[in-house]
């Protein structure tokens, strides 16, 4: 008989849903024999999520779930407080790099049957504070991508695109202020005839056509876990420049046409930037993806088994 997860994570940075790579490696698990719930948390604030954990014991409860996957440190912790079935957590970055943050998934990990973190970044941050009793229930394990649609199936992204241009696509939106858009938009100053295009508001299709229209991937982050962008982009081939943070060098080291700044200089930015457009092809990445094991096809296998040693 197959097994009930609920998925847990916030909808408040998504317009109301669930981050798209939550969704798509929930689904992967779904194809591999689990039935899967979604409870989205849409409260802000400790109190705002306190206030549904009346809803997550009834939903345990009506939907017979097994056991419980919960993403990012505060909706870690709220399925945590009830005690009915196990809890994996999964952090992202954000809740390990951010002190106040921190302390509250410090607390999800001491309570969760299991931890996942995406990066050995984050894992060595939470490391130096949790016990060994804790350290024993933790995996280091990125999220999954899917593998792109194919160019001919991508939708018309050229109306974005400006005429003798190079397209750089920046890694976010430019309001927020962790992916550091100043930064970016001072070493597009420095590589004459570019255009910087902010990554929002775009469908997972048109994200992938971008991809295959734009010229590099610029990622100017002040901090982050390990960036779906930076493993999409590998998989579409974009040639990659970023600040060293999360896990970019890993994903990206000896991959061709990908660079990782030793500093947040400018100049230096804007070096790599050009040698990355003078690059002129795709990248290798894809392979790079795949030999990896971070196809979500591949991250769900290893997912199952750990639900299935959480349940035993």
């Amino acid at each position: 008989m197959s097994k009930n997860v609920l998925i847990i994570g916030s909808l408040n940075n998504h317009n109301g849903h669930f981050a798209p790579f939550i969704v798509e490696q929930a689904e992967a698990i779904k194809k591999i024999g689990f039935n899967v719930e979604y409870f989205g948390i849409s409260g802000k604030g400790v109190i705002g999520y306190l206030k549904q954990l009346p809803l997550l014991h009834r939903i345990i409860k009506e939907k017979k779930i097994d056991i419980v996957h919960a993403h990012y440190g505060l909706c870690c912790l709220l399925a945590n407080l009830q005690r009915i079935v196990p809890v994996v957590s999964t952090y992202h970055g954000s809740d390990i790099n951010v002190p106040s943050v921190m302390r509250l998934s410090k607390l999800a990990m001491k309570l969760s049957a299991w931890n996942i973190f995406v990066s050995k970044k984050t894992q060595t941050i939470a490391y130096e504070q949790v016990s060994k009793a804790v350290k024993k229930r933790c995996t280091l394990l990125p999220c999954g991508i899917n593998k792109p649609i194919s160019v001919d199936k991508c939708p018309d992204v050229s109306y974005l695109l400006m005429p003798n241009k190079k397209h750089i696509l920046f890694a976010g939106a430019f309001d927020n202020e962790v992916k550091y858009s100043a930064l970016a938009n001072a070493v597009v100053s420095l590589v004459p005839g570019t255009q910087l295009i902010e990554l929002k508001g775009f469908s997972r299709e048109e994200v992938t056509a971008l991809m295959y229209a734009c010229d590099a991937l610029l990622m100017t982050s002040k901090t982050e876990g390990s960036p779906q962008v930076i493993k999409e982009a590998m998989a579409c081939g974009l040639p990659i420049v970023s600040t060293d943070v999360g896990d970019v060098a890993e994903r990206t080291q000896g991959l061709e046409g990908c660079y990782v700044a030793a500093s947040r200089d400018a100049k230096e930015l804007a070096s790599l930037l050009q040698q990355a457009i003078d690059f002129g092809h795709r990248t290798d990445g894809l392979r790079f993806i795949e030999s990896a094991g971070l196809t979500n096809e591949n991250v769900a296998e290893k997912l199952i088994d750990i639900y299935k040693q959480v349940l035993e």
